[in-house]
């Protein structure tokens, strides 16, 4: 979870730095930013900026005074690595900040660009701790935090069976837990994640996934189109896809192991890595690449980038099948 190591609150303060390598910690740092910035000012100017988007210079031009004297937040991601003379400028900066301009450092935390992160802290900028969580407890913690930030009561029956359900993926993780406070009244208990992530079947969302990341096309249509007839909502296809790709993909590249040894250093059920294993016969990582790309637009077709997000679902699960043989120059 992410976690102030200052004692400074003002989100519109000069410098706020986000520390750690968990993507999603690192984009609600900077989402939390933006919106305190458009709340005091609507016509904010934002800038994310990429480490080669920084060149000497550029931190001054993006900082100079503004006919319109606007609010701005400049987002530099990957600060670590940017090159000697950038960094020279934004540590120049830090001495003096500009009015109305709140700058968003992302750093990974370690060893690379470590003179940079000294500086921002000496300069006392907010601190927003973002670090990979790493163990099943901290996923677990993570999963009860998100429940009652949305307001919400869960047992801790239900958070273990979400998180031995979906695994490490933090961005997974929230999403099912604002999935269901969304669709759930009262009390979230391990019935309810059940009917959702384990239930029947044949009308089960990884059973779509588990068909089509085994080549399985045929039995993978016919799984979704009982998922949808019994009312399991399109984002979580998508979600249990993409987890199906990626599990195969970490499996892949991971080194050999017994399970338990895999289950840590992946964040998996042990139970996973064995179902992962048989499944992932006959992927290439260009094949594990192309799945990606198709849940990734099945994904904005249901969340609304598109007209019919059951033909988006189809069209994804077709190709996840065939991404499941993909023999390059085939």
């Amino acid at each position: 979870m992410a976690t102030r190591k200052t004692s400074s609150d003002d989100l519109l303060g000069p410098v706020t730095l986000a520390v750690g390598q968990e993507d999603l910690l690192l984009d609600r740092a900077v989402r939390e930013v933006v919106a305190a910035a458009r709340a005091a000012d609507a016509d904010t100017d934002v800038r994310d900026l990429t480490p080669d988007q920084v060149q000497p210079g550029s931190l001054a031009e993006l900082t100079s005074p503004s006919l319109f004297a606007e609010r701005k937040v400049l987002i530099v991601r990957n600060a670590q690595d940017l090159s000697a003379e950038s960094v020279k400028d934004v540590k120049g900066y830090l001495d003096s900040p500009v009015e109305d301009i709140t700058l968003v450092l992302l750093h990974a935390g370690g060893a690379k660009g470590k003179g940079l992160l000294d500086a921002a802290r000496k300069a006392g900028a907010r601190e927003v701790a973002c670090p990979k969580t790493t163990k099943p407890a901290e996923r677990l913690t993570f999963v009860r935090q998100e429940f009652r930030t949305l307001g919400r009561s869960a047992t801790p029956e239900a958070c273990q069976t979400l998180v031995d359900a979906i695994g490490s993926d933090l961005r997974e993780l929230a999403s099912a837990v604002t999935q269901l406070t969304a669709d759930v009244d009262g009390t979230i208990d391990e019935a309810v994640v059940g009917r959702y992530y384990t239930g029947r079947a044949e009308a089960s969302s990884f059973n779509v996934a588990d068909r089509a990341v085994e080549g399985r096309a045929a039995e993978a249509l016919e799984a979704l189109r009982w998922s949808l007839s019994t009312g399991v909502a399109p984002v979580l296809i998508t979600s249990a896809l993409a987890q199906g790709v990626r599990a195969i993909g970490k499996l892949s590249s991971a080194r050999g192991g017994r399970p338990a040894d895999l289950a840590r250093e992946l964040g998996m059920p042990p139970w996973k890595i064995d179902r992962v294993r048989q499944q992932m016969r006959g992927w290439t990582p260009d094949g594990v690449a192309m799945a990606l790309r198709a849940v990734a637009e099945a994904d904005a077709g249901v969340k609304g980038g598109g007209d019919d997000p059951e033909y988006a679902l189809e069209k994804a699960v077709v190709a996840v099948a065939r991404a499941a043989r993909f023999r390059r120059g085939a």
